[in-house]
């Protein structure tokens, strides 16, 4: 007898049958059988429906809460589920990778978003790792700032990352999404080298090459970080633009830079006008500037960048990547679209 049809037999309800004593059987085995007694013909009635028992309705629903409860719990900890947070219980990851920039406007747009259609992508953190009962944000940071100011809790997936394992997902979420500037990938390099991150993890977490990875630290080396903090992240100044103010900032006197940082119409600017005024006023009056080489991820110098004033030229090595510059003219109205789009 199945598990089922012992349990239905304990609870079933109705009057049980009774039990015969040994005597009355070996009475009936020893009676003689009427032989022109009609045979017994089989019931076609159906039985009589079984009614299951408080008690084991209440055990049933019981057994589906716990295994529900099970279920939510194994999704939690696989990290397939999205939970709510307190926002005053999550932590920002050990490795910044973003510069704060008190202009930036998107943030109050972020916080409205949310306020009007909540919060639609969920963020990624994991169980602090010396801070029990709190959580360390891998990724989602403005979204977690958006809901703590609204008050809000915040929707997120829990994971048990590695340290490795949460840099990674960090700026590959970057990648994906709002694209770091370029000042703010070369600190994010610098901060995971500081943290004695092999480059092959810096390399996954960015997703460049090392000799990208080498150029990044190498600005964010040269350029003081509070140089940069009054800056801010300056997204539309490029790569060649921060190592020329590498450059100018080796040769200039210090208390030059310093005196243009704390001016108070210079902190007024945009980020992106507050890069350009310290590189001019740190590029010497008729100087010529300086060429550039960008090389691609085998080391080749494929390209050479010279400014002058409203002049860019590009000029392109035929002998390393012949047609390279046909296919690239063809593409430059796809660019310049491309370019616009993101400007607005």
């Amino acid at each position: 007898m199945s598990r089922k049809s012992n349990l239905d037999a304990i609870f079933q309800t109705g009057p049980l049958p009774a039990a015969s004593s040994p005597a009355a059987s070996l009475e009936a085995s020893n009676r003689p059988s009427a032989p022109d007694a009609p045979p017994l013909e089989a019931s076609n009635q159906p039985p009589p429906p079984r009614i299951r028992s408080g008690a084991l309705a209440a055990m049933g629903s019981a057994l589906e809460h716990l295994a529900s409860r099970a279920e939510v719990a194994e999704q939690i900890e696989t990290g397939s589920a999205v939970v709510e947070l307190d926002a005053t219980l999550l932590d920002g990851s050990f490795v910044a990778d973003r510069v704060s920039d008190a202009t930036d406007p998107t943030l109050d747009t972020l916080v409205e978003s949310i306020r009007e259609s909540g919060q639609q992508v969920p963020i990624l953190v994991r169980p602090h790792p010396s801070n029990k009962g709190r959580y360390q944000i891998a990724y989602g940071h403005r979204r977690a700032r958006a809901c703590r100011t609204l008050g809000k809790p915040v929707r997120a997936v829990i994971r048990a990352l590695t340290d490795a394992d949460l840099v990674v997902a960090q700026g590959k979420e970057n990648l994906d999404r709002r694209n770091l500037s370029y000042i703010e990938r070369a600190f994010f390099a610098l901060r995971l080298e500081a943290l004695t991150f092999p480059r092959d993890v810096i390399c996954a977490a960015m997703g460049v090459h090392k000799p990208d990875v080498s150029n990044y630290i190498t600005v964010a080396r040269t350029i003081p970080e509070h140089v940069v903090a009054a800056i801010g992240p300056a997204p539309k100044a490029g790569g060649p633009r921060w190592r020329a103010l590498a450059d100018r900032i080796k040769t200039a006197p210090a208390n030059k830079v310093d005196q243009l940082l704390v001016d108070p119409a210079f902190q007024a600017r945009p980020t992106d006008e507050r890069f350009v005024a310290l590189l001019e006023a740190l590029t010497p009056k008729g100087a010529a500037r300086k060429a550039e080489v960008w090389m691609d991820e085998a080391g080749r110098k494929l390209a050479r960048v010279e400014r002058a004033e409203q002049r860019f030229t590009l000029s392109l090595d035929e002998k390393l990547e012949p047609a390279f510059g046909d296919y690239l003219l063809s593409r430059l109205p796809e660019i310049l679209a491309a370019f616009k789009a993101g400007k607005e």
